[in-house]
């Protein structure tokens, strides 16, 4: 399952819990490109909660829309991802070692305030 919010002009929130198929990481990525829409310098919120991985199908689409990716990478600046998996935390560090342009900071589900703090940084930067 997931759910994806646009609550100001440069900042998407995302939940994701659960697994995603092929048809529901193609729903995703059309949901972020469309709400991305005019995003510059963003931010992005991930809540990951009892998220496993995604199936082999839901992969080969997120390869597939590459190029998109790129682009919808390109808009933004810092995403904090909430969660208490260490595996994803792990992924989270790995990705913001990887993307330049983008940095990516995990923290632990209840520390919300401590996530919004280090995204508000970015605008002082």
């Amino acid at each position: 399952m997931f759910h994806v919010v646009k609550p100001s002009q440069d900042r998407l929130d995302l939940e994701l819990s659960g697994s995603l198929d092929a048809e529901d990481m193609g729903e995703l990525l059309d949901e972020l490109y469309d709400k991305s829409d005019g995003i510059k310098n963003g931010q992005m919120l991930y809540r990951i909660s009892d998220f496993s991985m995604p199936t082999l199908g839901a992969l080969a689409v997120e390869l597939f829309r590459l190029p998109m990716l790129f682009s919808l990478i390109g808009k933004f600046d810092r995403c904090a991802v909430l969660t208490d998996a260490g595996w994803i935390k792990t992924a989270a560090k790995v990705e913001g070692a990887m993307i330049p342009g983008l940095k990516i900071e995990a923290f632990d589900m209840d520390q919300v305030d401590a996530a919004e703090a280090w995204l508000a940084k970015g605008d002082a930067a």
